[in-house]
C-alpha cells in the first residue's frame, strides 16, 4: 500500500515540476501619463532571469534624450510628480551607469524620442524583481516609472541632471 503511494506521487511531481517550467512569468505594467494627466504611453514588465525586462512605448514627446527611471513610490500626482519620490535605491548605491559606485535600482539608459514624437524602447533592469523581496518593484507602496525632459548624463548624483519630471506612471501587476 504504501509503495502506491509512491507510485501516484512521482507522476504528480512530474507534472507539477512541468507546468511550473511554463508558468507564466510575473509580469506587471504602467499607464504614462503627461503633467496635464492626458495619457502618453504604457510599459509592460516582465520578469526574467536576469531581471525585469521593460518594454516602453509612448508618444506625444518632445524629440530627444530623455532621462528614464523607476522611482521609489507608487504615486504620480501631477503636474511636477514629486509624489514619486526619488530613484528606486533599495542598496543605497549612486546614480548612474556609468558611476563607480552606483547604479541605482532603477537607472537606465536615456530613452530616445524621435522627431514624430515617439519612443519603443526595451529595457533590462538588472538589480530588480516582480516577485517578494528588498528590490521588489511591486513593495507595498509600490514603485512607478518616470521620464524626464533632459539627458541623463548617468553619473551626476542624484538625478543625473536630467531635468523636470514630464510623465509618470505607476507600476502595477497584471
Amino acid at each position: 500500500m504504501k509503495y502506491m503511494a509512491f507510485v501516484l506521487v512521482i507522476p504528480l511531481l512530474i507534472i507539477w515540476g512541468v507546468l511550473n517550467a511554463y508558468a507564466e512569468p510575473n509580469k506587471a505594467k504602467a499607464e504614462l501619463n503627461n503633467s496635464k494627466g492626458e495619457n502618453i504611453g504604457i510599459a509592460t514588465l516582465v520578469e526574467g532571469t536576469d531581471g525585469v525586462l521593460i518594454t516602453i512605448n509612448v508618444w506625444n514627446l518632445p524629440p530627444g534624450l530623455h532621462g528614464f527611471h523607476i522611482h521609489e513610490v507608487g504615486k504620480c500626482e501631477p503636474p511636477d510628480f514629486k509624489s514619486a519620490g526619488g530613484h528606486f535605491n533599495p542598496y543605497g548605491r549612486k546614480h548612474g551607469l556609468k558611476n563607480p559606485e552606483g547604479p541605482h535600482s532603477g537607472d537606465s539608459p536615456n530613452l530616445l524620442v524621435v522627431p514624430d514624437g515617439t519612443a519603443t524602447q526595451v529595457i533590462l533592469f538588472p538589480f530588480v524583481t516582480l516577485g517578494d523581496g528588498t528590490n521588489s518593484l511591486l513593495h507595498p507602496g509600490g514603485t512607478s516609472l518616470m521620464i524626464h525632459a533632459t539627458t541623463d548624463d548617468q553619473i551626476t548624483d542624484p538625478s543625473g541632471n536630467s531635468g523636470v519630471r514630464i510623465a509618470c506612471g505607476v507600476i502595477s501587476k497584471y
